[in-house]
């Protein structure tokens, strides 16, 4: 699996496209299709359509082809929607399958996305191609980020261990597991790269600048060690990675590399562990595969003086290279050598060591180019040629001679003595591939050794370590070895692990938070199966069985099978083969699958033997390097004797007694502690497997474990192409099914109480109540609140949990309400902003009528002579000249108060800023004595922490002393631990000793067996001879005897066969019949099954009732009890409210004698209105009878009133009628609801199969809805904002208005106070600074103090580890010596047991023996038996296997049904969800029925006040125009009084003769009527006004009866419009209920019918909704001609420039948010094309199929509706965009306004500026008087300050008195400290010594136990032992009764024969024909005697002989 980085965006390889995956199209075409997965041969998997169900049989459709299949229930798997594709995680699948896992995976991969999680899993698909996933860049993406931040990748899960390990200090691990070629190499490479660079520590440095000058080597190599640690991998690829037809570079090895950190998270070293390394790959290969890489890299890439000291030949002259020179396509070996001597050379390897690894190399290769030869006359081997033995010795430095001797005559121990035996050519070819394999092994162990050497360079150990595990995954092949058990073995302990881990973490998360839980061990779910393998004993499992085989020396492969069939042939997890002929020999269940098991050289492989003689030669080399490799078999060699007594290699390959532990441990000198094993014992390499097993899975226990399961896609090595059946295979063995099935168990979904109180409170508004309250009983209020069923939660101590998918239907909820909320808000804003709106323009409305009435005014009169006369004349009067200078001094008078006003204001500011000075300085001096008392204090403080400082000393020199004393007991355990070992030594040595003589035996036993095979054989020859005499004897009778039967004989064989084959016929007629009956008894049972199989569904159904039903009273009991608590709490509650009420009492009775007096006073004012109220009601009767008066006067108004009067009864008849008609309609809609809840309740079983479809289709519109919901709500948020962001900007406005004049005002002020307070700041800062300095000088010791104990702490703790690891350690050591005790003795009981057997045996010898001579006449008959048990075995096997068969369709049958029991309980919990839901709607729906009520009582209230007030109205109106007239009636007087004047003015004029006499009285009488004129137009001007404003009022009133009329209309249609959708929704649930019910009934094939009513009920509704966007597109024509007009006449109102720019502005944001829109809506169209483009060519695909084509309708109609919807979104932007327009216009306006406020402001800051002037001056004045105030206070000062000297003085004397008594305390305090710790000691060592004891007891316990068990077994075998012996005595018994019977039939026969005889001296009869004694065809007397007994046959001759004898016949 190579990746590497490409010019490709890394981010398609990552991020999945969720705008693919939520297309509503294919969610509509899911849930209209029904979609299901089917098995397919090619694919896995394939989509299929159900179209019908048959019974247990479904017919489907294929989707790809149309094809149709009939397929059974139990196949079909449930598909997910299509917003799960593609999905991340899969355990968030709704319906988890193999099917749904393996399409989510193959999407995946195909869209170039190989990392996928699954649960706790990261799953990986090998791409096999280069993908840019793996850079820097990425890494850094993933760095310190968690997991689901980012998409699934190897470095997520890197990251999450790094973290988790820093976080947590716990150790980490990541699990690779996989098949070959999957990539598991590659993902470890990449995790170490990962960590290599989130975690290398030379770049920290770097970082933090912590330069080492002194040690520059030692820098140089920490900054190498990353590089070092990813360099180790090349080094073991070459020596441990090979070619296969998998993988180019398959790893044949397991490895576990340990990367050690420090505390602060840098790498500190590395150590690698390696597990089953293939050597036999070293020796041979399959076709098409390479060994080992080093061999061809050594090859291709040597020099020529490298290859002369190595010896080395081309690539074909070598044995072990099977194949010869195949490359690698893409590699050259040359460079890889070169690039892997480049690794050694990082990794420090020096060039001697690197040369002495090649010669070994070389060496293993020249091992395969001997070759022996067979001697002539003898078996023994030869070596003809030494040629390649003197090149091998050369590189091994050997001596030729002595190596030829030791494998072809090798020396062997025979008790005391040696003796050399010679070998047969196969002995000497095993014995030198084993050698080589050996060879090549321990060369692999050093190199790795070697590396960790390399790699963990630290002397102190990491804090902590992340451990990388990669090791081969499950295999099964069609048969499996003796690997692919230890391999399966491995996986099965790793699983166990995964599933142990889940529980662990889910589980204790529960127990925990309190959870009620029942306590699941998922790990148990594979004990059995790991039991059977590694069970060591009751009954003992197969590797167990296998070591106890191989010390056996004539145990073979098919003994070790038996033995296994025997002890685990009752197991569950163990099957026997099933017919004779099977080639697997037994089969395990594992958790993947059932595998088979062939046990060819099993014993071989497990004791992996090795010629000793070699191996001593190899320890006692010349060569260093290869004796070192070596060096630990020198001291068992004296033991291991190779190939005793071995007569051929495959007659008896298990005689061969083993190379020891030698072969897989190591010695401490060569490779450290860690590869030390014990010594004296026969270790086999399933024992040391299982022990390396072992300490893997200690180390991964105390881990927390991170899983990645690699997979491969095909076996071609193709990108792109996946094999499903393959990948399913994989998915199996790699547990990922079974790791999801246990996520998603339990309650997944967890939220903190205040998150959910904080989240869902809007769910239950008054739940709650106002307060403090916990969190846990909120969240349980709120539960009760949303009346959840108590199945789909948990309440915890800190967290509430839920089952899937309740969250998501409570975000559901909470998104429902936040949207009527908003649209709430929304309409009352709106609101608010239409009525202002709407004031304004009536405001602009009644101005442009003034300005209209001036102006006409002003056109009428401009003319007139008098008004233009007047208007000259006016500003030359002195009168208006007097007026306006009285009317100028005034206004001075006025400035002259104000200024005086203003000065005694400043002059009162003056002086409260004074007061505030004085009352500051005070301040400022209780400042300053509150600083001297916490200097105090702060000295205090210094001397307590220097008395902590000595305390902390003297715990320090404390823990030093337990220091010293742990270290002495150190000391003491460890010299107990060297006793412990030479204990073990000298046990060990015994054990030798022992082994000896069990060797000796078993050396005697073998010459005692030869032995009595001497015997025997001798035994067998005489016993041959007796009966060859014997037979030629009968033949001499025989013939004589022959020659005269045969003729009766043919005739009677003639007889017998067809009475033979009559009877063979009949019994055909009689099977055949039975058959017959046996197939309908059979029907019958599968008919009775399926019977009982439907009652037990029904039964389930009906238990699932009863427990919905058990937990609804238990919920209704809780919900009482909680009532119960709810009614104390009141009851206290009241208690509590009581008092609070006798409180309220006496504070009312002081408020009642307040509200007396206020009472009194109030009286007063009351009398004094009510005179004011006489007097207006005087007023108003007065207006009454002029009204009256009107009244009869205008008959006209009478009418309208009564008309209008006539037209508000009319509609208040409509109103009631219409509200008896909307209750009458309410209740029968209740009725009707409750009617159909009934049905409901009733049908709702029998609605819930059909259900879940319709529900699959709710879900998708609902979906569809959500998203629509979802866009709008995105709009009406985006709306929001920006209305939001325009308030904020008014806000900000007013606000920076209203700090510019505060600030301004505060300038003078903190000027003022600037100058003042500037000398005291100095003086206070200057003692702050002091006390500051003091107060860091005292932090610092504090911390150092700190750091200091922090320190102590830590190597208290690091002490205390140390101490727990070498208790642990002894106690370790204890159990060993104990259990090799338990095996001393064990091997003892052994021993003898064994001495028993062999007499027991010798006894069985002679009776088998005896047996022998008796059974030699029964063999035949036994073989006949035989033969005929092996037929009806083979029937047996037969009838087994179709039973089998049967029994695993009844399996898929329960497996289908338990799912179908699953997703009805389900169904059956979102039916009561629903049902609640509906309640809840009937609740809500009850409440809008209230709200309506009072709603329409508000309005009739309404109409009734505006009825009222539009009387009054028009009563004034009335008044008014009576007015009016009066006023016009006087208006016309005066017109005429003034025409007279002017008549008598002209006559005036014209009498020119009198006019100087009269002048004088004529200006008089002038200016009179001027005045009066003038008076007269006043009192005109004002009744025109008061007419205009009667006119302007009455229109107004008009306006607004009209507007309310209009409103009071629109509100009555709204409700209207509300009830009926209202109504029809609800007729529309109830039809869409009855019709389900109906459908339901019909069952599943009228659902079309429900569909297209549906369909049409959608039309419907689009139907209303196209009238209602029609209306809607009406109003909105006519407000914008409304906002034209409005635009207009704002237009001729403001300036033309300002309106063109503005609407040059507003033009061009328009045309870009127009641009925009039309951007957007050719993006819909292109998508709209492009689906219409998609679906033509769906329609070309899918012509020849009419079922196609009426999906491909469907898909229309989908796209249509899409359209529509666009088309109404894009109306809504266009609605938005007008809005948006008007709000803009509005803020012009107030720009203007603002613009005018912001000139008021400068004139107010001008004056302002003249005002502070005038201050500054008074503030001069003040500040010469606080100066002399200041000197006063220094005075003041100075004497307060000697007063106090003294009181300070005797406080510090009382302080140090206090310090000595702290100090005395302190003291006092750490000696009874001391001697608490003291006790402590002391109660931890008795503690300790406690458990020791315990432990004791225990150990003495399971001692116990275990000598009981060994008592128990031994009684067991011991009664088994007399069972059979009694057995063998009864069979004796019964062969010698059958020998005495044979005998006397003999004598009889003899008798028979006897007579015979003389009947043909005599010529008389034969009546039948014999041959030998025993079962023999017999014919007497017609009659036939077919397999009769002896006795029988006496009988019958006997018979025979007295009727013949007395009777002969004559001649």
């Amino acid at each position: 699996m190579s990746h590497r980085s490409g010019q490709e965006d890394p981010e398609r390889y990552l991020f999945v496209d969720r705008a693919v995956v939520y297309n509503p199209a294919t969610q509509a075409d899911w849930t209209a299709k029904k979609l299901v997965w089917i098995p397919s041969e090619r694919n896995g998997f394939e989509a299929a359509s159900i179209r019908e169900e048959r019974g247990e049989e479904v017919l489907v459709e294929l989707a790809e082809n149309g094809k149709k299949a009939t397929i059974s229930k139990d196949d079909i798997q449930k598909m997910n929607p299509p917003k799960f594709s593609k999905v991340e995680d899969m355990a968030e699948l709704t319906c988890l399958n193999e099917a749904s896992v393996l399409h989510n995976l193959k999407d995946r991969y195909y869209s170039g996305l190989i990392y996928t999680y699954s649960g706790l899993f990261c799953v990986v698909i090998n791409p096999y191609k280069n993908l840019p996933i793996y850079s820097e860049n990425i890494i850094e993406m993933y760095r310190g980020k968690k997991r689901h931040e980012m998409p699934p990748h190897i470095y997520a899960i890197s990251e999450s261990a790094y973290r988790c390990m820093l976080q947590d200090r716990e150790d980490q691990s990541i699990l690779c597991t996989g098949e070959s070629g999957a990539g598991k190499t590659e993902n470890t490479k990449k995790v170490i790269q990962y960590l290599a660079h989130v975690a290398s520590s030379h770049k920290g440095r770097k970082d933090h600048n912590i330069p080492q000058p002194e040690s520059p080597k030692a820098f140089k190599l920490q900054g190498e060690l990353e590089r070092q640690l990813l360099q180790a991998n090349p080094i073991l690829e070459s020596f441990g990675n090979a070619k296969t037809v998998k993988n180019d570079n398959s790893s044949r090895f397991g490895k576990f590399i340990r990367v050690n950190f420090d505390v602060t998270g840098y790498i500190v070293g590395a150590n690698i562990e390696t597990y089953l390394l293939e050597k036999s790959r070293a020796i041979r290969q399959a076709k098409d595969e390479r060994t080992f890489h080093i061999f061809y890299r050594l090859l291709a890439g040597a020099g020529e003086h490298l290859r002369t000291d190595l010896l080395l030949e081309g690539f074909n002259n070598y044995r072990f290279m099977s194949n010869g020179n195949i490359t690698i396509p893409g590699q050259q070996d040359k460079d890889n050598f070169q690039e892997t001597l480049d690794a050694m050379h990082i990794m420090s390897f020096s060039h001697d060591e690197i040369v002495c690894m090649l010669k070994v190399v070389s060496a293993v290769l020249q091992f395969g180019n001997i070759v022996f030869k067979k001697e002539r006359n003898t078996d023994q081997a030869s070596m003809p040629e030494n040629t390649v033995a003197q090149k091998l010795c050369h590189l091994l430095g050997m001596n030729v001679m002595e190596f030829t001797r030791a494998i072809l005559t090798p020396r062997i121990k025979v008790g005391r003595d040696y003796v050399q035996k010679a070998q047969t050519k196969e002995q000497a070819d095993f014995a030198v591939e084993a050698l080589a394999k050996a060879t090549y092994e321990r060369l692999f162990r050093w190199l790795v050794h070697r590396i960790n050497k390399a790699l963990d360079r630290t002397k102190r150990q990491g804090a902590s370590f992340i451990g990388i595990l990669d090791i081969a995954g499950f295999e099964i092949f069609e048969l499996n070895s003796f690997e692919q058990l230890c391999i399966n073995y491995t996986n099965e302990k790793l699983q166990q692990l995964f599933n142990h881990t889940m529980f662990i973490l889910e589980q204790e998360e529960y127990q925990r938070e309190g959870i009620e839980w029942s306590f699941i061990d998922f790990g148990l779910d594979l004990q059995p199966c790991i039991d059977l393998i590694e069970r060591p004993t009751n009954p003992p499992g197969i590797l167990a069985l296998l070591d106890e085989e191989c010390w056996f020396p004539k145990a073979t492969d098919k003994t070790f099978i038996d033995k296994v069939l025997q002890e685990q042939g009752t197991h569950t997890k163990f099957q026997r083969p099933r017919q004779l002929k099977d080639k697997a020999d037994f089969c395990v269940i594992h958790y993947a699958g059932k595998v088979d098991y062939k046990a060819d050289e099993w014993l071989m492989k497990n004791m992996d033997p090795l010629n000793d003689n070699v191996a001593t030669l190899l320890h006692q080399s010349a060569d260093k390097f290869v004796a070192e490799l070596w060096k630990d078999d020198i001291q068992t060699f004296q033991r291991a004797s190779f190939y005793d007594n071995v007569s051929g290699l495959h007659e008896a390959p298990v005689d061969r007694i083993v190379g020891l532990d030698q072969v897989a441990g190591m010695n401490e000198t060569a490779f450290g502690a860690a590869y030390k094993t014990k010594k004296g014992m026969f270790r086999t390499v399933g024992q040391l497997y299982k022990e390396q097993l072992s300490k893997l899975m200690a180390t991964l226990r105390n881990t927390n474990p991170n899983f990645v399961r690699c997979i491969i896609p095909n076996h071609e090595k193709r990108a792109g192409k996946l094999d499903p059946h393959l990948v399913l295979d994989q998915l199996r063995c790699n547990g990922v099914l079974e790791g999801i099935r246990i996520c998603r168990q339990g309650f997944p979904n967890r939220i903190v109480f205040q998150e959910f109180r904080q989240r869902y409170e809007i769910l239950t508004p008054n739940a709650i109540p106002k307060g403090f309250m916990d969190g846990k009983q909120a969240c349980e209020r709120m539960i009760k609140a949303l009346e959840l069923d108590g199945n789909l939660f948990r309440i915890g101590q800190s967290k509430i949990f839920f089952r899937a998918g309740v969250l998501a239907h409570l975000e559901e909820e909470r998104d429902l309400k936040i949207t009527d909320i908003i649209i709430y808000f929304q309409a009352v804003c709106r609101g608010y902003l239409a009525r202002k709106a709407f004031a304004k323009k009536q405001q602009q409305l009644s101005a442009l009528k003034v300005l209209q009435r001036n102006c006409a005014a002003y056109l009428k009169l401009r003319h007139w002579q008098w008004w233009r006369l007047f208007t000259k004349v006016k500003p030359l009067l002195q009168v208006t000249r007097q007026e306006e200078e009285m009317q100028a001094k005034d206004e001075e008078l006025v400035k002259v108060k104000e200024k005086q006003t203003k000065v005694e204001g400043e002059l009162v500011e003056m002086e409260r800023k004074h007061q505030q000075l004085v009352e500051e300085k005070n301040i400022l001096a209780e400042q300053l004595q509150a600083e001297t008392e916490l200097f105090a204090e702060a000295e205090e403080m210094r001397a307590r922490l220097a008395s902590k400082k000595q305390e902390l000393e003297e715990i320090l020199h404390d823990l030093e002393s337990r220091l010293e004393e742990e270290e002495e007991r150190n000391q003491g355990v460890q010299n107990e631990k060297k006793k412990m070992q030479s204990h073990i030594q000298d046990l060990e040595e015994q054990l030798d000793e022992e082994e000896g003589a069990r060797q000796k035996l078993q050396l005697e036993k073998v010459t005692t067996e030869a032995k009595m095979k001497k015997f025997e054989e001798d035994i067998l020859l005489l016993e041959d001879q007796n009966s060859k005499f014997l037979k030629e004897k009968k033949l001499l009778d025989d013939r004589i005897n022959e020659m005269t039967t045969m003729l009766s004989e043919e005739e009677d064989k003639a007889k017998n066969l067809g009475k033979v084959k009559n009877k063979q016929e009949m019994m055909m007629v009689d099977l055949e019949e039975r058959l017959k009956k046996e197939e309908k008894t059979r029907q019958e049972l599968e008919k009775a099954k399926r019977k009982l199989e439907g009652e037990t569904s029904d039964f389930q159904d009906q238990i699932v009732e009863l427990q919905g039903q058990a937990e609804e009273l238990k919920v209704l009991l809780g919900k009482k009890d909680d009532e119960q608590q709810m009614m104390v709490a009141r009851g206290e509650d009241e208690v509590g409210q009581k008092n609070n009420a006798l409180k309220q009492v006496r504070e009312l009775q002081a408020q009642l004698s307040e509200l007396q007096e206020d009472l009194e006073s109030e009286k007063v004012s009351r009398s004094k209105a009510e005179k004011l109220k006489r007097d207006l009601s005087e007023e108003l009767e007065a207006l009454k009878t002029e009204l009256e008066d009107t009244l009869d006067t205008t008959a006209a108004q009478q009418e309208l009133r009564t008309k209008r009067e006539q037209e508000v009864t009319e509609l208040k008849k409509a109103i009631e009628e219409e509200t008896k008609n909307h209750d009458a309609q309410i209740q029968e809609m209740r009725q009707r609801h409750s009617t159909a809840l009934e049905e409901l309740s009733e049908n709702l079983e029998q609605a819930k199969r059909f259900k879940a479809n319709l529900e699959k289709t709710k879900l998708s519109q609902e979906s569809a809805n959500k998203e629509l919901a979802s866009e709008v709500k995105g709009l009406q948020q985006a709306k929001a904002e920006s209305e939001h962001k325009r308030k904020k900007l008014e806000a900000q406005l007013q606000e920076f208005m209203a700090r510019v004049t505060e600030g301004e005002r505060a300038k003078g002020e903190l000027a003022e106070r600037a100058h003042k307070l500037q000398a005291e700041l100095d003086n206070v800062s200057a003692i702050l600074e002091d006390s500051e300095r003091k107060g860091i000088k005292m932090a610092k010791d504090v911390a150092g103090l700190d750091s200091q104990l922090q320190d102590t702490q830590e190597l208290l703790q690091e002490e205390t580890r140390q101490k727990l690891n070498l208790s642990s350690r002894i106690r370790q050591l204890e159990e060993e010596k104990n259990t090799l005790q338990e095996q001393q003795e064990e091997d003892e009981e052994a021993r003898r047991n064994l001495e028993k057997q062999m007499l027991t045996v010798q006894a069985q010898l002679l009776e088998s023996k005896k047996k022998l001579e008796d059974d030699v006449g029964t063999i035949e008959g036994l073989e006949e038996t035989k033969k005929k048990l092996q037929k009806d075995f083979e029937l047996a096997s037969q009838r087994l296997e179709e039973k089998t068969v049967g029994f695993e369709k009844m399996e898929k049958t329960k497996t289908r049904l338990q799912q179908e029991l699953d997703d009805l309980t389900v169904d059956l919990d979102h039916q009561r969800q629903i049902v609640s839901g509906l309640e809840k709607k009937q609740k809500k729906f009850d409440q809008m029925l209230a709200e309506e009520k009072s709603i329409s009582a508000r309005y009739a209230e309404e109409r009734d006040r505006a009825e009222a007030e539009a009387r009054e109205k028009e009563t004034k109106a009335l008044s008014m125009t009576r007015a009016l007239d009066d006023a016009l009636e006087a208006k016309e007087e005066l017109e005429r009084v003034n025409k007279q004047l002017r008549a008598e003015m002209e006559d005036l004029m014209s009498s020119k003769d009198d006019v100087g006499k009269n002048v004088h009285e004529l200006e008089k009488s002038k200016r009179t009527l001027e005045q009066q004129l003038e008076e007269m137009k006043t009192q005109l001007e004002e009744l025109e006004d008061e007419l205009q404003g009667t006119e302007d009022a009455k229109l107004r009133l008009e306006v607004n009866m009209q507007a309310m009329k209009a409103q009071y209309e629109r509100d009555l249609q709204g409700r209207d419009d509300q009830n009926e959708e209202k109504k029809r929704a609800l007729v529309k649930q109830v039809r869409e209920m009855e019709a389900e019910l109906e459908d339901e009934r019909k069952q599943r094939g009228l659902a079309v019918a429900a569909k297209k009513k549906l369909e049409m009920d959608l039309k419907d509704i689009e139907g209303h909704i196209e009238g209602a966007n029609k209306a809607r597109d009406e109003a909105i024509k006519q407000l914008r001609k409304l906002q034209a007009q409005m635009k207009d006449y704002q237009r001729e109102l403001e300036d033309a420039r300002a309106s063109r720019d503005d609407i040059f502005a507003i033009s061009k944001e328009n045309e870009k948010k127009l641009k925009s829109l039309e951007a957007e809506i050719v993006q819909l169209h292109e998508d709209l094309a492009a689906s219409e483009r998609g679906r033509r060519h769906a329609e070309q695909e899918r012509d020849e199929l009419q079922d196609e084509i009426s999906n491909s309708t469907s898909g229309k109609s989908a796209l249509m509706d899409e359209k529509r919807r666009l088309e109404a979104r894009i109306a809504q932007l266009e609605e938005e965009l007008e809005e948006e327009q008007g709000n803009m216009e509005l803020l012009n306006d107030r720009f203007r306004k603002t613009t005018m406020q912001v000139d008021t402001l400068t004139t107010e800051l001008s004056a302002e500026r003249s005002t502070g002037q005038k201050s500054e001056n008074a503030r001069q004045q003040l500040e010469r008087q606080n100066k002399e105030l200041r000197a006063k206070l220094g005075e003041l000062e100075g004497s307060v300050k000697n007063r106090f000297k003294a009181s300070i003085a005797a406080l510090e004397a009382k302080i140090g008195q206090l310090e000595e008594q702290l100090e005395q305390e302190a003291k006092e305090r750490a000696a009874a400290n001391k001697t608490v710790r003291r006790t402590e000691k002391k109660l931890k060592e008795i503690c300790m010594q406690v458990e020791d004891e315990r432990r004791h007891a225990d150990q003495f316990k399971e001692q116990v136990e275990k000598a009981s068990s060994r008592m128990k077994q031994l009684k067991r075998q011991l009664e088994e032992a007399e069972e059979e012996a009694t057995r063998a005595n009864g069979s004796r018994r019964k062969l010698q009764r059958e020998l005495d019977d044979a005998t006397e039939a003999s004598e009889g026969l003899s008798r028979e024969v006897h007579t015979l005889k003389n009947r043909l001296r005599r010529g008389g009869p034969i009546s039948f024909s014999s041959s030998r004694p025993g079962r023999r065809p017999l014919q007497v007397e017609g009659t036939s005697l077919d397999l009769l007994s002896d006795e029988e046959l006496e009988n019958k001759t006997t018979d025979t002989n007295a009727n013949e004898t007395p009777a002969p016949q004559p001649e």
